[in-house]
């Protein structure tokens, strides 16, 4: 029994002088005096014992080496003893766990479902090999250049017209020229077409890719194979390539499905391939093409009535062009060389005139195809993590006030630890584990809410006809996003309560007085928080409002037609078999037979719908009128059957509508809008009146004006209704871009479209009817944004206020419970239940009040960054903020009712004996 102190004072006596003693510290002499001990007890010689030691502990990788192992351990021990009293401190306040749970949940799932939405739309990447060595290729040219795309933008910053579109010719002078990236390819989104598969007809999408697609983007077949350079040869086989969509969908996933022929726009193809899972193509992330087929087939499948054969036009720019890096190359010196060879290409094929500027090449990242959805959406979806922010900032909100109440309701056990000489880090560390699980075990609540509402959001921002948007991948960035949000959760909103939990005074606290003598001090964190809380409520209260009200006004626009009892669907038609004037035959027989289905009251024709988002923009040059005039010498069209007035309920203001006599060959004429009349002839009937307009071959055409009719809105609700002119669909230059009928009928649409369907079949097998919906569903369509919006942010508002209830009712809960000896003094000495009433009453409201002052003036800072996206009102509209106003305050005091009512039924002694 005395062995182990003599050898202690052995040992430091024998090592005092030693470099071993000198790097030595606390912890690692405890180790070698221990491990020295142990050796003698074993009847090792204190000598040898010695030796031992020596050569164990005296090198300081060895010192380090030894305390990292006993600190990770006794680290590890600490960790699990911290986690197992967290977890039965939880269970032992199963409501206190449940409210906060609820909380976090809410708060870390919107957040969770969100992200997933923007990762999806902004950052995932093709799926393909190393995508981060894709580049897309674009250009930039001023407003008087050389080359013009339909495709293209203006670039604000730079100051030109910019695109990602290049003539065919264009790209085989580039690829030929290209010696810095490994191989140029192209591609392009043939858009809608037809397809026939065992008799059956069908709208797909379809993609065009050069032969050398599928090599230089790295992507094999997981059935067959794919398109090779020889497919994309003039004479070679139609050959095509599914997606694996399309194989599950129509072929059950056969392996007898190479090899079959299907008809393509009418022009028979052969599949070869089936696209691995998971591939989208070059242009797209969020979805894929059902069918890719080589650009040799572009004359058969897809021919233009302009450019019949668009691979050998030098005029239409049309196609993308990607390229991969090669290694050790720079994206600068491929451009540069990329450049001399575009300015070259468009002086070979275009003989520019000598004032017109050629364009400059440009180099863009191509791993995440062209990015529409990112560019067009990248402004809700900043409104959409901004307001989710707010959501989880209000959510640990609500926890931070809950911890706050909790630890405060804990002192005297904080007391007795440090009284028993834990340290005041250990008690942090225990609160803070505490604050920790309970985010992570929300953080797991969250990720299910997450990936429910990752497959919810699609439907909000898909229309009532088509296929819902492909749920985003709930990968492991998700995993990794949630779990480090629900970590920064615990940490960042767990410090306050964890640091209150150390500043316990431990005399003080273990007095049985204590409580009586000390609360009247605290609280006041609490109180800042559910102010904090109140305030974002008002701010998502505001916003919910704000985009509420912007959807009912759009909603209450009168569009200028009737829009009930109309079912819509829309047919192309292919070139190949319906050329012009042939075109024109088959929409009288289908006019016809559509009007003998029983239910249908007319039929109407267009060549764009209404409030559809589609735009047909063209020349309007009326005779007599000087074309330099300040007035803007163009307007919107619409080629329209005889019938389409009436149907729609347009009224005609003055003069006629089209009729039978209006035919290819007889005079051209036009209706015109009142708009239309007001802008050219603001005094005078235009009946009579002459414009001319530029066809396909950009040649002008008279008309002449032969009626008047009421103003519509065009693409959208939004904007007043434009300058529009109407010719009929048998006289209007160009119709080959399909037609979208109007079935005016008071059936159900379930109910007549079978019937409709069964019509069409009667005159043409392989003629699909596409995008079938009401015209209400096509509103709905056009207001897509705002009603995710205001679903959205309504949810988010409601969500606000329950959980600024939740807030708001567990201070002054917890308020009352402190200040219970206080309220039974009051008692005592005469006060009344309703001047207690009104006490506690008053602490709610000015905490309501300041939260709600602060709220709104953030929100109508807010608003203001988001005032594009409103209509039929300022950004400080007066309703929305009253209601924002009036509902918190509202909740505020009815939160605080509950517990003022308590605290005025308090029995005096009872309240003085409480501790």
């Amino acid at each position: 029994m005395k062995l182990i102190p003599r050898t202690r004072s052995w040992f430091r006596s024998v090592s005092q002088d030693s470099q071993l003693h000198r790097d030595m510290d606390d912890e690692l002499r405890f180790h070698v005096e221990s491990y020295i001990e142990d050796l003698m007890n074993s009847g090792v010689s204190r000598e040898e014992a010695t030796r031992r030691a020596r050569i164990e502990f005296g090198s300081a990788d060895a010192h380090k080496e030894a305390m990292r192992v006993s600190l990770g351990l006794r680290l590890w021990d600490e960790l699990r003893s911290d986690v197992r009293y967290a977890w039965r401190m939880l269970k032992k306040s199963p409501s206190f766990t449940a409210i906060a749970l609820l909380s976090l949940t809410l708060g870390i799932g919107a957040n969770t479902t969100i992200f997933t939405l923007a990762k999806h739309l902004m950052m995932d990447r093709l799926n393909v090999p190393h995508p981060e060595q894709l580049r897309l290729m674009n250009w930039i040219s001023p407003k008087k250049g050389a080359v013009h795309s339909i495709w293209g933008d203006w670039d604000k910053e730079n100051g030109g017209n910019t695109s990602t579109s290049f003539s065919y010719p264009v790209y085989e002078y580039l690829r030929a020229h290209n010696h810095q990236f490994s191989d140029l390819f192209a591609f392009k989104n043939l858009g809608r077409a037809n397809v026939t598969v065992d008799g059956t007809a069908e709208v797909v999408q379809a993609d065009m890719v050069s032969g050398n697609f599928y090599g230089q983007i790295g992507v094999g077949p997981q059935l067959g194979r794919v398109i090779e350079p020889y497919d994309d040869k003039e004479g070679a086989p139609p050959v095509v390539v599914i997606s694996d969509g399309f194989w599950a969908r129509r072929f059950g996933r056969s392996p007898q499905v190479i090899g079959k022929t299907i008809t393509l726009n009418l022009t028979p193809v052969t599949i070869v391939g089936v696209n691995p899972k998971g591939f989208t193509g070059a242009k797209s992330v969020q979805g894929s093409p059902e069918i890719f087929l080589p650009f040799s087939l572009q004359p058969q499948v897809a021919p233009d009535v302009r450019f019949v054969n668009r691979l050998t036009s030098t005029r239409l720019w049309w196609v993308q062009i990607m390229a991969r890096t090669k290694p050790g190359v720079s994206d600068e010196a491929a451009r540069a060389e990329l450049d001399v060879a575009l300015k070259d290409a468009v002086q070979a094929t275009m003989n520019p005139k000598k004032e017109e500027a050629l364009p400059t090449m440009r180099i863009g990242d191509g791993s995440r195809g062209m990015n529409e959805a990112a560019r067009s959406l990248a402004s809700p979806i900043y409104v959409l993590v901004a307001l989710v922010g707010f959501v989880l900032l209000l959510a640990c909100a609500n926890l931070a006030n809950l911890l706050l109440a909790r630890t405060s309701a804990r002192q005297r056990e904080m007391s007795v630890r440090l009284a028993m000489g834990a340290s005041r880090r250990r008690v942090l560390r225990q609160v803070l584990t505490e604050s920790v699980l309970l985010a992570l075990l929300g953080g797991v609540g969250g990720l299910l809410f997450g990936y429910f509402g990752s497959l919810a959001i699609p439907h909000l921002m898909t229309n009532a006809w088509e296929e819902p948007m492909v749920a985003a991948p709930f990968d492991w960035k998700v995993f990794a996003f949630n779990v480090a949000l629900s970590l920064l959760t615990g940490i960042l909103f767990g410090i306050a309560p964890a640091w209150q939990a150390t500043r316990a005074e431990v005399n003080t606290s273990l007095k049985d007085s204590a409580q009586s003598a000390t609360r009247r001090r605290r609280g006041y964190g609490g109180k800042a928080v559910v102010g904090f809380q109140i305030a974002l409520s008002t701010v998502l209260v505001l916003g919910s409002g704000i985009f509420l009200r912007t959807l009912v006004k759009l909603n209450a626009v009168d569009p200028g037609f009737e829009t009930k009892d109309l079912v819509l669907f829309e047919m192309q038609l292919p070139k190949s078999r319906y050329p012009a004037g042939k075109d024109l035959v088959l929409y009288r027989d289908l006019e016809q037979r559509l009007k003998a289905v029983p239910g249908v009251q007319s039929v109407g024709m267009s060549s764009v719908a209404l409030l559809a988002h589609s735009t047909s923009q063209d020349d309007f040059i009326p005779t007599g009128v000087n074309p330099n005039s300040s007035k803007e010498m163009s307007a919107h069209d619409n080629a329209v059957n005889d019938d389409f007035f009436a149907t729609m309920r347009i009224p005609i203001l003055a003069g006629r509508a089209f009729n039978q006599g209006d035919t290819v060959t007889s005079l051209k004429v036009a209706v015109v809008n009142q708009a239309l009349a007001k802008e050219f002839w603001p005094n005078e009937s235009p009946i009579g009146k002459t414009f001319e307009t530029t066809d396909t071959h950009d040649q002008k055409v008279l008309f002449t004006i032969v009626g008047v009719c009421g103003d519509t809105h065009y693409a959208d609700l939004r904007n007043e209704p434009p300058t529009t002119f109407f010719l009929s669909f048998r006289q209007a230059p160009d119709i080959s871009w399909g037609m979208t009928f109007e079935i005016k009928t008071q059936q159900a649409r379930a109910a007549i479209v079978p019937m409709l369907r069964e019509a069409v079949r009667s005159v043409d097998l392989d003629l699909p009817l596409t995008s079938v919906r009401t015209q209400r569903e096509q509103i709905d369509d056009l207001l897509q944004q705002e009603r995710m919006f205001a679903t959205i942010t309504g949810a988010f508002g409601v969500l606000a206020l329950v959980l600024a209830c939740i807030g708001i009712y567990g201070i002054m809960s917890y308020n009352v419970a402190r200040r219970t000896n206080e309220i039974g003094i009051r008692l005592a000495l005469g006060a009344k239940s309703r001047q207690v009433l009104t006490m506690v009453l008053r602490e709610a409201s000015w905490m309501a009040m300041v939260g709600v002052v602060v709220g709104l003036a953030a929100g109508l800072a807010l608003v203001r960054l988001i005032r594009t996206m409103l209509y039929g009102m300022k950004p400080w509209d007066p309703v929305s903020v009253a209601i924002a106003a009036g509902l918190l305050f509202g909740v505020s005091l009815v939160a605080g009712y509950v517990p003022a009512r308590r605290a005025s039924k308090v029995e005096p002694m009872v309240a003085l004996r409480h501790e």
